[in-house]
């Protein structure tokens, strides 16, 4: 699988490139200046990380240009301190998501794995199961058009479920994954928020869409 990486900082792209290069993935890193020359040299590539720099025009610049070049090439942008607004136009503007500095580089492989096991196919700035809805820039989870109030890391958890719906997910993906902290097989706490998240999500409802998979993890279904 090949990487684009491009950005005006060199020295994190370069750190991003040895790290994809650990994971076993070919990687070029472009100057985002030299971005465009990049892509219509080289048709090969499986996806693009774009560490742009908003708010200002530049950045929305450098997404514009890659979409315009390659319009299947699945995109994500890195950037920091950006509002609301700003992310939905990433997505707008053909981003297929986006990851908010600072970061840990696991949840931006996963993503990358995410997008490539899909083929590229856009995200939608709101994840729909049935009727649970959340909203990836705002950050709200409802259920049947009713808020669901959730801690930062029942949030993550639930998002990560969504983002997997149907897949069967382990306790150490979630602590990878969802929560970017090492995996501890000796607690429980992965256990603990899955049934604070159920019971939030699922106990008023008919349908139940969180399920557990005795001694292998949890799913998210219809």
């Amino acid at each position: 699988m090949r990487i684009l990486v491009s950005g005006s900082d060199l020295a994190h792209c370069r750190l991003l490139k040895q790290s994809f290069h650990d994971e076993d993935y070919e990687i070029n890193v472009s100057r985002d200046t030299e971005l465009g020359r990049s892509l219509e040299e080289e048709n090969g590539y499986n996806v693009a990380i774009l560490d742009i720099t908003l708010p200002g025009p530049k950045g929305f610049e450098v997404l514009q240009q890659v979409r315009a070049i390659r319009q299947q090439l699945p995109i994500i942008v890195l950037t920091r301190h950006a509002q609301r607004e700003e992310l939905l136009q990433i997505l707008q503007m053909g981003a297929n998501d986006f990851v908010l500095k600072p970061y840990a580089f696991s949840e931006l492989s996963a993503r990358v794995q995410a997008l490539l096991h899909c083929n590229g196919s856009l995200i939608q700035a709101v994840l729909r199961v049935q009727d649970l809805e959340l909203d990836q820039v705002a950050r709200k989870v409802t259920r049947a058009g009713q808020v669901i109030g959730l801690t930062p890391k029942e949030y993550l958890l639930l998002e990560y479920l969504m983002r997997n719906v149907g897949r069967l997910v382990t306790r150490e993906q979630v602590m990878e994954h969802a929560w970017n902290l090492s995996y501890d097989a000796q607690t429980n706490v992965v256990d603990v928020y899955i049934s604070h998240v159920r019971n939030k999500v699922d106990a008023q409802a008919k349908c139940k869409l969180i399920r557990t998979v005795r001694g292998v993890g949890y799913q998210l279904r219809p």
